[in-house]
């Protein structure tokens, strides 16, 4: 497994992390254990979780089963990067969502009981909060950081510009502020190359790409299937509006000898900036194919070839619109 400091940070993550979103109401328990203790004997040391995973309000079920896991003990708790969200709603009244400084505060708690740990290592905001000012929230991590509940902060669908607003307020406070960035990133999804991956890379940050697959579209969506997301209406629609460029993309594949899902995930391993596509098996064959993506190096007439076959937004900006 090859290791790389998560941004300008001294924390060493795995090239990829292990996204744990479909544990629970996708892949069981039982299976999900499997899934994770594999993905710690390949070296996999980073995982990611969100106290929503699970999708019933306030259960934080996809957390449990990670906290049930870690429990076990055997070193798991030790050798983790363990990383999760806050901002979704985990119940009915007013101040148990978004970023306020209490909800910030009673999330954490609320993690830190299901996960059955004393401290998490990378606490990520899931969303910009439009209604709650900088200070606000980088006193409540502060405090969280004081009391050794937390270790680093990330950020997660943020704009650019809301990078650049978190950092400048973090530096006036003394604080390191955010190491990492979740965003959107794909062959199919290119809009943060505009500018959060150069807001990232000025001030350090590394970028976490989430659906590096694009729903299952560049995992060989193509051959035919009857269950998981291939077989969803709405993923045959987009299999549809970009089957041309999807019959380039897996004959490309086939010529590397390579899956679909491997060359799309190291694809991504090239990008600048980028430290660790999170990768979300359902399954313990999907598991083994994302980690060939490490033995899938492309040459840059390679990656020229995908961009011809995906094009980006043609760079940072102002380039990629003006002059």
């Amino acid at each position: 497994m090859q290791y790389v400091h998560l941004g300008r940070s001294g924390l060493r993550v795995s090239r990829l992390c292990l996204g744990t979103m479909n544990f629970g109401p996708q892949t069981s328990e039982t299976d999900s254990v499997h899934i994770m203790d594999r993905a710690l004997e390949l070296g996999i040391n980073f995982f990611d979780s969100a106290n929503v995973y699970g999708w019933k309000v306030g259960e934080g079920v996809t957390e449990q089963i990670v906290g049930r896991w870690l429990a076990q003990g055997g070193g798991r708790r030790e050798k983790v990067v363990l990383a999760t969200k806050v901002y979704g709603r985990m119940g009915d009244w007013p101040n148990e969502s978004r970023l306020s400084a209490r909800h910030i505060k009673q999330a954490c708690e609320g993690s830190l009981r299901r996960l059955q740990t004393d401290h998490i290592d990378l606490y990520q905001m899931h969303h910009i909060d439009r209604d709650c000012p900088w200070e606000e929230v980088w006193q409540a991590m502060e405090q969280l950081c004081r009391e050794g509940k937390v270790l680093y902060i990330g950020s997660s669908n943020f704009a650019g510009w809301h990078i650049a607003q978190a950092q400048e307020l973090a530096k006036s406070r003394h604080f390191l502020g955010l190491i990492s960035e979740q965003s959107l990133y794909n062959l199919l999804e290119r809009t943060v190359e505009l500018e959060v991956i150069p807001a990232c890379q000025a001030y350090g940050i590394g970028i976490i790409p989430w659906s590096p697959l694009a729903r299952g579209l560049l995992g060989g969506a193509l051959s035919p299937s009857t269950s998981g997301r291939r077989a969803e209406e709405d993923v045959r629609k987009d299999i549809e509006i970009h089957r041309n460029k999807l019959e380039a993309f897996e004959q490309f594949c086939r010529t590397l000898r390579a899956t679909p899902a491997a060359v799309a995930l190291a694809w991504l391993l090239h990008q600048p900036a980028v430290t660790a596509p999170i990768i979300g098996p359902r399954t313990m064959e999907q598991l083994t194919t994302a980690i060939q993506s490490l033995d899938v190096t492309l040459t840059s007439e390679q990656l020229k070839a995908l961009d011809a076959m995906f094009p980006g937004p043609g760079g940072a900006a102002p380039e990629a619109y003006a002059w």
